[in-house]
């Protein structure tokens, strides 16, 4: 093939992938098709072998009511088959006009009616059958019946064989790669024998193979016809060409119908096997002389293949489940060897490296932790395990499989024979870590029908090039390399559920790990705390003592040592300040702060924090307020609600200017006392606002002996007495801390 040629045949294999299969302006001649409005049925696309059946030009048709060509009683018909819910299991109705008998079916599809008057087929006798409907339910029960998958198989294409009369029938399954292999036959010993062999994916095309998804049965009664054009091409109504995706009489690809004849036959009927929405392969059926089964038959047919898809579904969960059951005890064992690990999962896993290999029948495995690298069985060296692990780290799948490792990472090649095929699985951690399982090469022959890298030729025409599908279909042997045993469903559950516990475990694992390192700090601050207090007390106690023998009045050296031991006595009372408040802050973290609540008159309580306060506001010139509602109770605890008190007032009173105002309100609201402190301060900058209860937030201007944990306290104290503290501010308005309080029940203290 010349440079020219080839990409002539690009080109030509790109229109075809595209070509227009669901709208090919033309059906089959063994019927006739016509598109109506509703609800008027008016006629306005036609086939034009209407001329050639009925005598009547296609021209004159359009526009015309449907009654002028098939008759009142026959319109009336269809009319009553449109008032049911789906017209896809409607029976097909009888219509007769100038002595020839037709087939009515009706579908709408893209805001068309779509009528097709197929010609019924008479005395239609298969051989070795009486009685189709009586055949059919034996043939279901038989199905029904079948305790393997191959023997479903077989049981179909014998008996649709022996139902429709094909020369050949035989089942084809689609492979992952795309392309398909023949898994069951029943033909005629003349017949060539295609039982086993692989077919290209490009003898079915995608697009066609959507069709055949949406679409449970096609036939071809003679593959030797020619199209039957529609008049007008397009629709009057949108100016496009009529979609047939799922009209019965759709005409197909000229490059099928050569295929066929290419094949030896003549006639086609092709059925859908579905796995859920996916297709998961063809009944297809194949005759030397051309064969129109009839409609009642092809539905037969097609309920065979409903039944055979539900069948193959149903039969291959049971052997999913049963794959996954062979496997629930080595995860056992896997998993408790992982709980047990002292280090972690993946040093429980390296110690039972039989275990792990036999849970997915691999040759060798890989175990990664960060530095770590144990191998055990026929593996690759160290750095191509690593340098493999990094490509499916960059993959970014948590659990990977392959059979064939080399055609997507080339690199696997080098290796192929203790690798092959590759299943892996890995954690979400900072560090190298999976487990990856290794299959060995095994060198197999794959017979495919004719040569799989030539699916599709050039030919010279009057046309100029075109493309003409294979004429061979001879037994190709291909000899495959670098391919593995495939991993099974139930591999792939094994590597899944392996890393759902390793994940589970891990996690275990470094919740434990922060509970101890909580539990440590808990101990430390408790420790430190009790031991800095004893020191701190003597510190403040000589400082008491030193301040009385040197007096501020005396002389200058006298009042430097005395302004020296007021600043160690402020010191001694702000460490033990933060002492405090690292333990009370240590206790929150931990979900561990207790309070002791009973029942407390606000009014009093608010009597006690003014007198131990407002001397603060005093020193400030600032005025102080505590108003209460009449009769007010709380339940709280009464030394740790004073804490929030004493906290909020003294923050409200250093950030107010002197000559300002402080306020403390208490109100009832519900079963709930509701507390706010409100001060003329300057109030906290937006951006500050969401922080405040935050640990270790201070704003150091003005505020320079803050611990940053006052808040965070206050927060925890009000939440452990079931409540909740928020806090409003705008710049140059003040702020207002407002924090709630159950209300104290009667008869509870």
């Amino acid at each position: 093939m010349t440079p020219q040629d080839q990409d002539a045949f690009e080109e030509l294999l790109a229109n075809c992938a595209d070509e227009p299969i669901r709208f090919p302006g033309a059906i089959q001649p063994h019927g006739l098709l016509l598109t109506l409005t509703e609800p008027g049925l008016e006629i306005i696309q036609v086939s034009a072998n209407v001329e050639t059946l009925l005598a009547r030009a296609p021209h004159t048709l359009i526009g015309q009511p449907l009654r002028g060509l098939i008759g009142d009683a026959h319109t009336q018909a269809v009319q009553q088959a449109l008032q049911q819910p789906t017209l896809f299991d409607a029976p097909p109705l009888r219509v007769e006009v100038n002595g020839t008998v037709f087939e009515g079916l009706l579908h709408r599809h893209q805001g068309v009616l779509i009528l097709e008057l197929e010609i019924h087929v008479e005395n239609f006798q298969p051989r070795n059958v009486a009685g189709n409907q009586t055949h059919l339910g034996r043939m279901l029960q038989r199905l029904q019946a079948a305790t393997t998958l191959q023997a479903l198989y077989d049981i179909s294409v014998r008996e649709i064989q022996a139902m429709t009369g094909y020369d050949r029938v035989l089942i084809y399954r689609f492979e992952e790669e795309g392309h398909g292999q023949v898994i069951a036959e029943a033909s005629d010993p003349s017949m060539e024998v295609f039982n086993g062999l692989f077919f290209p994916a490009s003898d079915i095309p995608e697009q066609a193979r959507e069709l055949y998804r949406t679409n449970w049965l096609r036939i071809i009664p003679n593959a030797d016809y020619a199209p039957v054009p529609l008049i007008p091409k397009l629709r009057p109504d949108t100016q496009t060409p009529l979609d047939l995706s799922f009209a019965t009489l759709r005409s197909v690809s000229p490059i099928h119908c050569q295929y066929m004849k290419n094949m030896g036959v003549l006639s086609s009927m092709s059925i859908s096997l579905l796995k859920g929405d996916r297709l998961w392969g063809l009944i297809s059926c194949g005759n030397r002389q051309p064969l129109h089964v009839p409609h009642e038959l092809r539905t037969a047919c097609q309920t065979i293949g409903q039944v055979l898809s539900l069948q193959i579904s149903a039969m291959e969960a049971l052997e999913v489940s049963r794959q996954r059951e062979e496997k629930v005890e080595a995860l056992a064992l896997l998993s408790q060897a992982m709980i047990d690990s002292p280090q972690n999962v993946f040093d429980g896993l390296a110690g039972q490296p039989h275990v792990l290999m036999a849970l997915t029948g691999a040759g060798g495995i890989a175990i990664i932790e960060d530095k770590q690298l144990h191998r055990y069985g026929n593996c690759p060296e160290p750095h191509e395990i690593r340098a493999l692990h990094k490509w499916l780290q960059d993959s970014g799948e948590p659990v990977f499989a392959s059979h064939h490792l080399s055609s997507v990472y080339p690199p696997a090649a080098h290796y192929r024979q203790v690798a092959s095929g590759v299943l892996a699985m890995s954690l979400p951690k900072p560090v190298d870590n999976g487990v990856l399982w290794f299959r060995p090469e095994v060198k197999e022959s794959i017979n495919w029908s004719g040569d799989p890298r030539k699916p599709l030729d050039l030919e010279n025409s009057d046309a100029g090039l075109r493309l003409r599908p294979r004429t061979s279909f001879e037994i190709w042997k291909v000899e495959m390399a670098g391919i593995s045993t495939k991993w099974s469903h139930g591999d792939l559950f094994a590597a899944n559920d392996l890393r759902r516990s390793a994940l589970e475990n891990d996690l275990a694992r470094q919740v434990h790990r922060e509970q101890e390192a909580v539990r440590a700090r808990d101990e430390l601050v408790a420790v430190v705390s009790h031991d800095l207090r004893n020191p701190m007390t003597v510190i403040s106690m000589l400082c008491g003592m030193m301040q009385k023998a040197f007096s501020s009045d005396g002389p200058h050296t006298s009042r430097r040592i005395a302004t020296a031991i007021d600043t160690m006595q402020q010191a001694a009372g702000r460490m033990n300040t933060l002492l405090e408040d690292l333990l009370d802050t240590s206790k929150i973290d931990a979900g561990r702060y207790t309070i002791t609540p009973q029942k407390l008159d606000v009014t009093q309580m608010f009597e006690e924090a003014q007198s131990l306060l407002a001397p603060l506001a005093m020193d400030k010139d600032i005025s102080i307020s505590f108003e209460a509602d009449p009769d007010l109770s709380i339940h709280a605890d009464p030394e740790r609600l004073f804490q929030v008190l004493s906290n909020l007032v003294s923050n409200a009173i250093k950030f107010t200017p002197r000559l300002g105002t402080v306020g403390v309100q208490a109100t009832s609201v519900g079963n709930e006392i509701v507390f706010t402190v409100r001060d003329s301060g300057e109030g906290i900058p937006k951006e500050n606002l969401p922080h405040v209860f935050e640990r270790y937030w201070t704003v150091k201007d003005g505020n320079p002996t803050g611990t940053g944990l006052g808040l965070y306290i206050t927060q925890g104290i009000v939440e452990a007495h079931g409540g909740r503290i928020v806090a409003e501010s705008e710049p140059g308005g003040g702020a207002l801390f407002r924090f709630t309080v159950p209300a104290s029940i009667e008869g509870v203290e």
